[in-house]
């Protein structure tokens, strides 16, 4: 099945997606995208079923085709304080927040979302694989977090973070076992199954 160009015609639309809810350690980041209403592409798809390099070879296309897009970021110490969920909408308002033209419909992946003041929203169960504007999101989301945690893997090589993103994999849990939490670590988290006194 191809994605949809849009979900209500003759409207200015932007699709929101974040990347990063069940992570471990690092931010949250959304992405807010506007395509044009004829948009189509070959390759984009939610990104979770795009490889690393079909990813990091189409989100510069996604910019430069986007009329707008931008990135809103959740740092693990506001997740600590304001749930993970909340965070997540957060990610969306602030990246909504930045786009330099004003949608007139938001359309978010997933189910919930708290309302952005003054524009309407639908949410869209797997939105990433329905609609460009929530796939190019998503893409972006992604791409600029994965690159972030390759940053702080420099910092902090031993929980492999360039490749796991912060993800709760084996090799994640078993570092912060052996070598205890990072400064980037979401407290809040269950950061072990047994959740050893990490603190």
């Amino acid at each position: 099945m191809s994605l949809l160009p849009f979900f209500r015609e003759h409207t200015i639309e932007a699709g929101c997606d974040e990347a990063g809810r069940g992570c471990l350690a690092g931010p949250v980041v959304a992405a807010a995208v506007i395509l044009p209403t004829d948009y189509s592409h070959e390759v984009l798809d939610d990104s979770k079923k795009l490889s690393l390099k079909q990813r990091n070879a189409i989100k510069d296309e996604i910019k430069s085709d986007a009329i707008a897009w931008a990135i809103g970021v959740v740092s693990h110490t506001e997740i600590d304080e304001i749930n993970i969920l909340n965070a997540s909408f957060l990610a969306m308002h602030r990246a909504v927040d930045q786009l330099k033209t004003e949608p007139e419909l938001l359309l978010i992946d997933g189910n919930r979302f708290k309302p952005y003041p003054d524009i309407p929203h639908e949410t869209i169960i797997k939105g990433d694989g329905k609609y460009y504007a929530i796939a190019a999101a998503s893409v972006l989301a992604k791409t600029y977090r994965d690159e972030l945690m390759t940053d702080l893997h420099q910092e902090f090589p031993k929980y492999a973070w360039q490749s796991n993103a912060g993800y709760p994999t084996k090799a994640h849990r078993q570092a912060i076992r052996e070598f205890g939490i990072t400064p980037h670590h979401r407290k809040s988290f269950r950061l072990l199954p047994e959740q050893l006194e990490l603190f």
